[in-house]
């Protein structure tokens, strides 16, 4: 026995208390990170930058020239390659970038964009608006880009975040203005030499679809999942039209 502050204590006893007791998990910086950001936004983000060393390392160190990698040329969306039947191009070019800066912009938008509405969605159907999103861009991409063109980057995906993001905030009936000054800038942004309004509509137009599918199915699963599939057997079906009329 023990001596203690009130009588005496039995080691063996305080020993098989102390085996019952839950021991706190430490917490560390990439756990609060990811706890943060969102599984799916710290692993999107994750993704685009490995893409991104990954090309600078193939297109011999070239930071701001990483396109020249044969891994970007593989991947990249090109609506001729496309239709040639590398489907592929449809996703993996969402998460290449041409260049430093435009890696930046975009990690930084999907930081912004991406921790308040995986948090508000949910990871699972936050993931699904995302990639219907970029898919989406890569549909418009198909119909109204050059053919023998090829368009990299996350903006498609993106832009269906601010278009989820502005359904939410109407049914939530919070004011619009801040949203619609910083579309209006990346509409401006839109038009600059070498960025694709095509994708920016196309991301933006089913990430605004998608996101109405999950906010008002007001958490019914099967309706949402039933909408979500709906939506993305559209994408599928104007991604065969628009490779049959390239190839016509």
């Amino acid at each position: 026995m023990r001596p203690a502050s009130v009588g005496f204590q039995c080691p063996d006893c305080v020993a098989a208390g102390q085996a019952s007791i839950r021991r706190p998990r430490r917490t560390t910086a990439a756990r609060v990170t990811v706890a943060k950001l969102g599984p799916v936004t710290a692993g999107l983000i994750a993704v685009n930058v490995l893409a991104f060393v990954v090309t600078v390392a193939t297109a011999g160190g070239q930071i701001m020239a990483n396109f020249r990698s044969p891994i970007f040329a593989d991947l990249a969306t090109a609506p001729f390659l496309i239709a040639d039947g590398q489907w592929w191009r449809m996703l993996s070019g969402a998460f290449l970038h041409y260049g430093l800066t435009h890696l930046a912009v975009n990690m930084f938008s999907l930081y912004i964009l991406g921790r308040d509405l995986e948090h508000y969605l949910g990871s699972l159907r936050y993931a699904a608006i995302y990639f219907l999103s970029a898919i989406g861009g890569s549909v418009a991409v198909l119909f109204f880009s050059t053919p023998f063109g090829a368009v990299a980057g996350a903006s498609g995906a993106i832009f269906g975040l601010l278009g989820a993001t502005g359904v939410a905030m109407y049914q939530r009936k919070a004011n619009l203005r801040s949203l619609v000054a910083i579309l209006a800038i990346n509409v401006f942004i839109s038009f600059l030499p070498g960025i694709s309004l095509a994708a920016h509509a196309g991301g933006f137009l089913i990430g605004a679809a998608a996101g109405a599918i999950v906010i008002y199915g007001k958490r019914r699963s099967q309706t949402i999942l039933a909408g979500l599939v709906g939506l993305g057997a559209v994408l599928i079906a104007l991604t065969v039209l628009g490779t049959a009329l390239l190839l016509s």
